[in-house]
Formats: structure tokens, C-alpha cells, sequence
């Protein structure tokens, strides 16, 4: 085996761990940050295990600071939109779970439509849409959203020539529009290079627990990265606008890709700490003539671990 298969071998074993990465988060709450740290790359330079504890520490930080903002939304009626854009493997999804994953679910919520029905191909293109837009005091995020338009339905020719010129004649008002409700607009494009995606799709065929991830669609990109690149250029050109300009995030890593998306998403919001009332858990009350039941064996569940 010649030095660059060992290195590929490396670089997609550290991948599969990265994905598992979440479960590590949550129970880092726990436990000794170093100790979780060191355990669980201990085949790895001391370089690498430092990096995680610095992400790691980082990313803690990061969603204190989300929790912050949420507060924040909810107390002011902000309605705030996050659209997240790029190519397939981008890291999109990575750090959409960061920043809900410590956000209550009825106050951040992830919009990820699949392909429109035959109803909807009939209807207004923005219409879908539109029924997941916030309310006050709510976050929504797109995973992918109505820019399908300009880059997946080009590319494989599921829009037509005149339907692809409307949505750039009606994307810039559509957004205005939505700016104009007093809604928070925020674009980012996930940019990852050619050879990094490649990486990310064979770490994905040889993890079964991310093979689910791969489709038809996916290999076809692969195939057309070019003209995903030119379609990405063109969006990007005619769909800057002041009200909504486009972010660009290099994703080639994952892990600053992340806390650098999560740092300038805080930057762009005008978020200040809502002081609360400290909490003070009452004592449970305490009847003589409460006695609980005993609850049926045969619905338990199995106590295996």
C-alpha cells in the first residue's frame, strides 16, 4: 500500500468519526472534556486530539450563545430565515444539526421539502415555500431551499429555459417581499472542493449508517460538477441582493466549517441576553392517600443493557 492510500485510508476512518461526533457532544455534558477527547481518538497525533478539544470547546461556546439568540427571538417576535445551499456532501446538514441541537424544536425548526408533487409543480414555485416561513418569535432553516430552482432542477433539466429566467426575474422581489414582513434573511453557500466531495461520498458508500445518503441523484452530480459550478456562479451573480446577499462558507473542513458558519450567523443578528428570573423548583406535593400502582410486567420494556 503506496503513502497516499494509507493517507486516504486515514482521512475517511477520521471522517466516519466526525459523523458520530454528535453523539460525543451530547455526552461531553457529563463527562471530562479531556478524558472524552483522548479516548476516543487515541490512535491519533496529539495535534489532532488538541484540534477536537479546541472544536469542541468552541462549539459548546457557540451554542451557549445560540440559546442566547433564541431567547432573544422568542422575547422581540423576530422571524428569522436560514437558507443553506451547496452541493451535495457540503456539510449543509453537519452544521444545521449543531445549531438546533441544543435549540428548542418549537422555536428553531429545519424545513427540508422533498421533490414537489404533481399538485405542487402546478402551483406557484414559491408557494411550498411559503408554508414554512416563521411566525414571530420563530427560526426556520431551509436545508436546501427555493434556490433547487437555479442549481439541481438546471442542471438536470427539470425547469425549463422560461421557467429558470421568471425564477431570477422573481427571486429578488420574492426576498425583498419577505425582508419587507420583517423577516431576517440570511443565504449561505457551503463551498466544498472537487477532490474533498469525492472523499465525503466514499466515506458515505462505506458507512452503512450513511449509505442511505447516497442517491441516483448524487452520482449524477458527481458526474456534472462543472455545470453545478457554472449554475452556482450564475445564482450567485443574479441573486445578491442587499436585503439578502450571499455568504460563501468554505467547507473543505467540516469542523471549521461549522463554528465559522455559526460565528458569522451570530454576527448577523442583533441579539442581546434576556434576563430571567432565577429558577426555583417547588417542593412536590404530598397526599396520605396517594398510592402509586404497580405498573404491569408484561409492558415493560426489556431492561437488555
Amino acid at each position: 500500500m503506496n503513502p497516499s492510500d494509507e493517507e486516504l485510508i486515514q482521512r475517511i476512518r477520521r471522517d466516519l468519526a466526525d459523523s458520530y461526533d454528535e453523539e460525543f457532544e451530547l455526552e461531553l455534558e457529563d463527562r471530562n472534556l479531556d478524558e472524552m477527547a483522548e479516548s476516543a481518538v487515541q490512535t491519533d497525533t496529539e495535534a489532532y486530539r488538541n484540534s477536537r478539544r479546541v472544536y469542541f470547546r468552541e462549539l459548546f461556546r457557540l451554542q451557549g450563545e445560540l440559546v442566547k439568540l433564541q431567547d432573544w427571538v422568542v422575547k422581540t417576535g423576530q422571524k428569522i430565515v436560514i437558507c443553506f445551499e451547496g452541493r451535495d456532501a457540503a456539510g449543509k446538514g453537519g452544521t444545521i444539526k449543531r445549531i438546533t441541537q441544543r435549540l428548542n424544536p418549537r422555536v428553531c425548526r429545519v424545513a427540508a421539502l422533498p421533490a414537489p408533487n404533481l399538485r405542487e409543480q402546478t402551483q406557484w414555485y414559491f408557494q411550498r415555500y411559503v408554508a414554512h416561513l416563521p411566525g414571530a418569535g420563530e427560526l426556520v432553516l431551509f436545508d436546501r431551499s427555493w434556490y433547487n430552482r437555479a442549481g439541481v432542477e438546471r442542471v438536470m433539466g427539470f425547469c425549463t429555459d422560461e421557467q429558470y429566467e421568471e425564477f431570477f426575474r422573481s427571486v429578488p422581489e420574492f426576498e425583498k417581499m419577505l425582508v419587507r414582513s420583517g423577516i431576517k434573511l440570511i443565504k449561505y453557500w457551503f463551498s466544498v472542493s472537487d477532490e474533498e466531495q469525492q472523499l465525503r461520498f466514499l466515506g458515505r458508500i462505506h458507512d452503512p449508517l450513511k449509505q442511505w445518503k447516497l442517491s441516483p441523484m448524487d452520482m449524477e452530480s458527481r458526474k456534472r460538477w462543472e455545470e453545478y459550478t457554472k449554475a452556482k456562479e450564475i445564482m450567485l451573480e443574479r441573486t445578491h441582493i442587499l436585503e439578502a446577499p450571499w455568504w460563501v462558507v468554505n467547507s473543505v473542513d467540516k469542523k471549521k466549517a461549522r463554528l465559522n458558519c455559526i460565528h458569522h450567523l451570530l454576527s448577523q443578528i442583533p441579539y442581546e441576553e434576556v434576563e430571567y428570573t432565577p429558577i426555583v423548583l417547588p417542593p412536590r406535593e404530598r397526599n396520605d392517600d396517594y398510592v402509586r400502582q404497580p405498573v404491569p410486567k408484561e409492558i415493560l420494556v426489556p431492561e437488555v443493557y
